[in-house]
């Protein structure tokens, strides 16, 4: 009987160790985004209003445009990611008409703060759970939030070569 009760025990206890892991992950992946958003805000800030319409050749986008494509993929690539519909229709604020520095920095930081609070409204267990992003790549809901990431890392990091062709230094790298 006392062996029963210590496997028992000991099952409750790797439950709880189990748990508090997983939601320490979700932690983490809220961190990562809270910390991403800081330093895009930080190369919104750095860019003078001049520098919104820059662009390196005709055919790119302006850093404008590239803020505001990381912002609808922000809010696309989660939305899909958690398996909701996205409250931006796909292409819609890079298509916008107001480029402005506020307007961009304003739409960008909303949908950091999109990105943020749908992962903290996720339990550890939906994680794990798969979806078929935008009905192709299955994976799972951790995989797409780390996709989404990935993108808005990418187009922030372009954005480093608009600085420096404005006159402007970039903001220091935000790895920890």
């Amino acid at each position: 009987m006392k062996a029963i009760h210590f496997l028992a025990t000991l099952c409750l206890i790797f439950s709880f160790i189990n748990l508090a892991r997983a939601q320490e992950s979700t932690d983490e992946i809220v961190k990562e985004w809270e910390r991403a958003k800081a330093y895009t805000k930080e190369y919104l800030d750095v860019m003078p209003e001049s520098g919104y319409s820059l662009k390196p050749t005709p055919e790119m986008r302006s850093f404008a445009e590239q803020m505001l494509h990381l912002a609808d993929a922000n809010y696309g690539l989660i939305a899909a990611g958690i398996g909701e519909k996205s409250p931006v229709g796909q292409g819609e604020l890079e298509k916008s008409g107001d480029k402005s520095k506020e307007n961009v920095t304003k739409t960008v930081m909303e949908s950091y703060d999109y990105v943020i609070n749908s992962i903290k409204k996720m339990t550890p267990a939906q994680l794990g759970e798969h979806v078929k992003l935008f009905d192709h790549f299955d994976m799972s809901k951790k995989m797409a939030l780390a996709k989404g990431f990935e993108h808005q890392t990418h187009h922030r990091g372009q954005t480093t070569v608009y600085l420096r062709l404005a006159g402007v230094k970039p903001p220091e790298e935000k790895l920890f």
